[in-house]
């Protein structure tokens, strides 16, 4: 198995004591169906604003995110840029059976990645299909919060959209560490205000604006730049626009 001297960022290489073991696409392996995995892993580390991928580029490597975050990004013709989507830690990247990456992958943050040589991957998936059916499950969740963004991009207006990104990311964490998006949170914001104007389709200073207001009004304090304080969670869901189970899957 090959290691990567970046693994003094992680606690251990164990996948049985990886921090995101309960929500990557080994979640529902057995100790055996992990020992395979850590026969075929290998970590890479990237530092923030550093490439990962290119789209087009040749993959020869499927990856859960381990550590930091990672930004979806299409390119269009004339050089015009859209972030699609973010890359969170449990995330997957790669596609089984697609030989080419659809997007650029960048690191927002310092990035850690758990790889996996893409052949030995998809032979494990016909040998061990729990790593199958989570990854299916994992792309139809996907697939519904697709869905919902084009909602918030396409009907939202800027102080929902900035609540409901707070919002995945706040209950993203709460999953992470095993607790219940409720009541009082804290978490550290990954996106810098100009990432999250690009991702949002908003200004700068619209970003400015609404995170002030949301400020002003007791929705949220910022204990520090990145550190984000949600002091009663279902008031940050009132402020989304979405219904009663607070909308988008994460």
């Amino acid at each position: 198995m090959a290691r990567s001297n970046t693994l003094v960022s992680l606690q251990s290489d164990r996948c049985s004591e990886c921090p995101i073991r309960h929500r990557a696409v080994c979640a529902r392996c057995e100790s055996d169906e992990l020992a395979q995995l850590e026969e075929i892993k290998f970590y890479r580390s990237f530092a923030a604003g550093q490439t990962i991928v290119w789209s087009g580029d040749d993959m020869d490597f499927v990856a859960s995110v381990v550590t930091g975050i990672a930004t979806l990004t299409q390119t269009m013709e004339d050089g015009r840029r859209q972030m699609v989507g973010l890359l969170l830690p449990s995330d997957f990247v790669g596609r089984p059976g697609r030989a080419s990456a659809p997007y650029d992958v960048t690191a927002t943050t310092d990035v850690v990645m758990c790889c996996f040589r893409k052949k030995a991957f998809e032979e494990m998936m016909l040998s061990a299909p729990v790593i199958g059916q989570r990854l299916l499950q994992m792309t139809l969740d996907e697939l519904d919060a697709a869905r919902e963004w084009m909602l918030l991009l396409g009907r939202k207006t800027a102080r929902e959209k900035i609540a409901s990104l707070l919002a995945i990311i706040a209950r993203r964490d709460a999953s992470l560490k095993l607790a219940n998006a409720h009541g009082s949170l804290t978490f550290d914001l990954p996106l810098t205000r100009e990432a999250m104007s690009e991702y949002l389709g908003l200004t700068l200073e619209t970003v400015s604006r609404q995170m002030s207001a949301l400020r002003r009004d007791g929705i949220i304090v910022t204990e520090t730049k990145r550190r984000i304080l949600i002091p009663d969670f279902d008031r940050l869901l009132e402020e989304t626009g979405d219904d009663s189970d607070g909308g988008f899957l994460v």
